[in-house]
């Protein structure tokens, strides 16, 4: 006789002389409750977020219901908003604003002097390379004359209108069709021009969720990204209704741990996702692997290249060697790039690329039943400004492949001494491999905000990053000026110099809020000062009644 059968016989006999003596109704209620509790209990447990996490915030949660502790969080929350208010008028230096339409029409030149007034705000010397990332392109005199016109041009054209601006949609089909080539896509591949790279993550996000639904009826989808990629991948998440989850990444390599990425994979995985590079270190995931991830389970595949894939995409022709990570490795599917970083168009332009129009498609939103007639759109937005789209048309023709060749050797060459000269600082480290040009470092001798901080007073303003502690560089072409980067390093070796004469163990100055933030376990209080400084940024003084 078969084991396994006569065991579940064995069970079957112990579990029936058990319920011999209930009434059907109670078997009943006795199965399904111990349905809903084990289903509780796998939810419970296998959440994304751990058990000592989702207790630690229950107990938060409880703690400030607490009254006196209610007004306390209230009391600091309130002198936080006071705070960034103030924080943000100061930054406008007394310039007055301007909350009422003016009575009558301004003048062009009344316009243009306030505008210039207003445009001369801010402490931080950006035109000569003091800022990380932010603004990737140096000053060129005959690219912002053509651009000038090209944008008076075009600025109130509108390519969702097909029939009345053909020239705008043929402008951005030869982008994307340029850009597929560069990220070496078949013929078939194809793609989007969106306002920046976080649509461009949107868009592949939802593509994504509505292929799953269509092709493998997933209806609970789900995305695996690294611990690292961008929170545009949370942004997509929230919008689009799809679990996120992330994925550790190596202390060391500061890439995704490969191992947990797949055992995060289930029946509901929509995508997979990869950075080349990440935002936080500069360092590129292991695509390769990923990409065999996603043959492997079905799953498709984006790569994240918005900020550095026009570099990446160049670097091989700049003879650097570079790790696979575009259209060339079998699995990837998607790809995003900014083209207004170092593809130095104006801002508000990036692509969302794919393989195959059969995930490009589920990328629209169609209308048919609307009254006003078939709606179809390409993105997140209805009208774009064809202005956009033909001013990065119009950077793409100027500058030329040997262009962006030699912008991509002279961004890499300054990136890597950098990178060297900071190595040869022993109380300071360089996180992972930088794959282009951000440049992130911490130290373990003191706290490197304060690093931060004397470098904000030099001039400088650096991003700083979380768990673990560091700041990171962007490199750009500013920072190929002439002695910029020479004088980075020179003030980052006096600022530690300095700061080992009496090592802080906590942040000072404008970097202690940032840093106390970082050390705060109720993540809900830093979620809600974060909200309050965003709404800062729209805060206009009331003018007295007697001043109107």
């Amino acid at each position: 006789m078969n084991p396994l059968r006569s065991g579940l016989d064995t069970v079957k006999l112990s579990i029936n002389g058990k319920l011999s003596h209930r009434q059907p109704w109670e078997i009943v209620l006795i199965t399904s409750t111990t349905v809903l509790t084990v289903r509780w209990l796998w939810d419970f447990i296998y959440k994304d977020e751990s058990i000592y996490g989702r207790l630690q915030k229950f107990v938060f949660n409880m703690a400030k219901k607490i009254p006196a502790v209610r007004r306390k969080v209230e009391s600091e929350l309130e002198a936080m908003r006071t705070s960034f208010n103030n924080s943000n008028l100061n930054r406008y230096k007394g310039a007055p604003f301007i909350v009422e339409l003016p009575s009558g029409s301004k003048s062009p030149d009344e316009v243009l002097k306030i505008f210039y007034a207003n445009m001369k705000l801010g402490e931080y010397d950006w035109k000569n390379g003091f800022v990380s990332g932010t603004v990737y392109c140096k000053d060129n005199e005959d690219i912002m004359n053509t651009l000038t016109e090209i944008s008076r041009v075009s600025s109130y054209t509108n390519p969702l209108h097909i029939d009345v601006f053909p020239g705008v949609c043929k402008m951005e089909a030869e982008v994307i069709k340029i850009c597929t080539k560069l990220f070496h896509g078949g013929p078939n591949a194809c793609g989007s021009v969106t306002s920046g790279g976080t649509e461009s993550i949107l868009m592949a996000c939802k593509a994504y969720r509505d292929y799953g639904a269509a092709v493998h009826n997933i209806s609970e989808p789900q995305m695996v990204v690294p611990a690292t990629a961008h929170p545009a991948f949370d942004k997509a998440a929230a919008y689009f209704k799809i679990r996120i989850k992330h994925v550790r990444y190596d202390p060391v390599t500061t890439t995704v741990d490969l191992r947990a990425m797949e055992k995060a994979i289930t029946s509901n995985t929509c995508m997979l996702v990869a950075s080349a590079p990440n935002y936080p270190y500069g360092t590129c995931d292991d695509v390769v692997a990923i990409a065999k991830l996603g043959l492997k389970y079905n799953i498709p595949v984006h790569v994240d290249c918005c900020l550095g894939g026009f570099l990446t995409a160049f670097m091989p022709a700049a003879g650097y060697t570079i790790q696979p990570f575009d259209f060339a490795v079998p699995g990837v599917t998607s790809l995003s790039a900014d083209t207004h970083k170092y593809g130095f168009a104006p801002k508000g332009s990036s692509v969302v690329l794919y393989s195959n129009p059969k995930y490009h498609k589920h990328q629209f939103c169609v209308a048919t039943e609307w009254p006003g007639g078939v709606y179809g759109s390409p993105s997140v937005c209805g009208s774009r400004s064809g202005g956009t789209i033909a001013s990065c048309w119009a950077v793409m023709m100027l500058y030329g492949f040997d262009g962006y060749v030699k912008s991509t050797t002279r961004i890499i060459e300054t990136s890597r001494y950098i990178e060297r000269e900071l190595r040869k600082i022993d109380e300071i480290f360089i996180f992972g491999k930088p794959m282009t040009s951000i440049v992130a470092f911490g130290s373990n001798s003191f706290h490197i905000y304060s690093l931060s901080e004397g470098l904000i007073e030099k001039g400088w303003n650096l991003n700083p990053l979380q768990f673990p502690v560091g700041i990171h560089l962007c490199v750009t072409d500013m920072h190929t000026k002439e002695g910029i980067a020479d004088r980075f390093i020179t003030d980052v070796k006096e600022s530690v110099k300095e700061i080992m004469k009496n090592p802080p163990t906590k942040p000072m100055g404008k970097m202690a809020v940032y840093g106390m933030a970082q050390s705060i376990p109720d993540r809900s209080i830093v979620d809600d000062v974060t909200r309050l400084f965003i709404t800062s940024m729209y805060y206009t003084p009331e003018l007295p009644q007697e001043q109107k």
